[in-house]
């Protein structure tokens, strides 16, 4: 399952200062160039979120493609059709993706292996990309069952859980064995144009964005998007992580950094004008949503189950069960950060969290 899949159940409040001057977007299997020599693709999802933004751009003797879509027939399906109505006869010549996660990498290997084409990932994206598919087939690790049982899951979701773990594989084509490394900062020729690195962290480990200063373009991936709010999650891998700290933080850099007038080119939803705005909305939704944990935490001791209320907008199902748990953790984890509350574990191995 996509980690993006919860993003639609976290909506914000958008106040209407958000333009989106592109119109409908354009029906899959076809690419529409919304600036010289930049196009934008539209694939489906079989996830709760339905549809991803993708990137390619006109490159010299070749092609770019930013992102790539899940690995599922019906994608190459679409990605054929427009390889031969769009591409004039010249090749991908490289892959970049803006992170690891099944909708932006999941054919990342099978269109480098298709044109020969060079990966470009951050460090971190690329390794975690790695990791994460070697998971597949494996037995659920007893690290991930302690993790879901302490934050309050019943035996019938941690068998679940133990039946679905391994699946991230299955959404991926197979990952290029040798990768470019993009780092904040770094600055890439496409096109004869610069685009420079800015990542960002929350979401995921070493989200990379791509910024096009002359034409006004910003390739936000998952790190902005207009409508709904990236899924910010802890994962049994690392308990004590605070994601949202990172996220907070990657957001307010993205103020001090980018300029507001860009045209925001985001993974999901529609391209907008207006970051700065969206930024902002993005902090404040997430320093409310903390406020709203504490105030729960201040009336009695709660498990991160018992959280999604203050969280998000209607009940949660068990396909979005793991992705609601991790993200009541990051809150929880990041007041834990602010000295603000504490975790203190039963005899059952239950967590339950308090304010200080």
């Amino acid at each position: 399952m996509s980690m993006d899949g919860l993003e639609q159940e976290v909506t914000e409040r958008v106040k209407p200062l958000l333009t989106y001057p592109l119109g409908e977007p354009p029906v899959a299997g076809e690419a529409r160039e919304i600036a010289p020599g930049v196009h934008w693709v539209r694939m489906p999802l079989p996830f709760a979120l339905q549809w991803i933004n993708l990137w390619l751009i006109e490159d010299g003797d070749g092609w770019t493609i930013v992102d790539t879509g899940v690995a599922l027939e019906q994608s190459r399906e679409y990605w054929r059709k427009i390889f031969d109505e769009t591409l004039k006869g010249k090749p991908v010549t490289r892959v970049i993706c803006t992170h690891m996660h099944p909708d932006h990498m999941g054919l990342a290997g099978w269109i480098c292996r298709k044109f020969n084409a060079t990966l470009w990932m951050s460090r971190l994206e690329y390794i975690t990309g790695r990791m994460l598919v070697a998971d597949t087939g494996r037995e659920a690790p007893e690290e991930g069952v302690r993790f879901y049982r302490a934050a309050g899951w019943d035996e019938d979701a941690l068998d679940s859980y133990k039946i679905r773990f391994g699946g991230f594989g299955k959404a991926v084509s197979k990952i290029p064995d040798a990768y470019r490394r993009m780092s904040d900062g770094d600055v890439i020729e496409i096109g004869g144009r610069p685009w420079r690195v800015i990542t960002g962290n929350g979401h995921c480990p070493e989200h990379a964005c791509l910024w096009q200063e002359e034409q006004k373009l910003f390739i936000s991936g998952d790190q902005v998007l207009p409508r709904i709010s990236s899924n910010v999650s802890v994962f049994p891998t690392e308990p004590d992580g605070d994601p949202l700290a990172d996220w907070i933080a990657s957001c307010q850099k993205l103020l001090n950094v980018m300029p507001n007038d860009v045209l925001v080119l985001p993974s999901h939803n529609e391209p907008f004008i207006g970051l700065h705005e969206r930024l902002t909305n993005l902090i404040e939704g997430h320093e409310k949503a903390l406020a709203r944990v504490l105030q729960r935490l201040q009336q009695e001791p709660k498990r991160a189950v018992d959280l999604f209320i203050a969280l998000f907008a209607r009940k949660i199902g068990p396909e979005l069960l793991g992705m609601a748990t991790g993200e009541a953790i990051a809150h929880t984890n990041c007041l834990i950060g602010r000295g603000l509350a504490r975790a203190v574990k039963d005899e059952q191995g239950v967590i339950r969290y308090e304010a200080v």
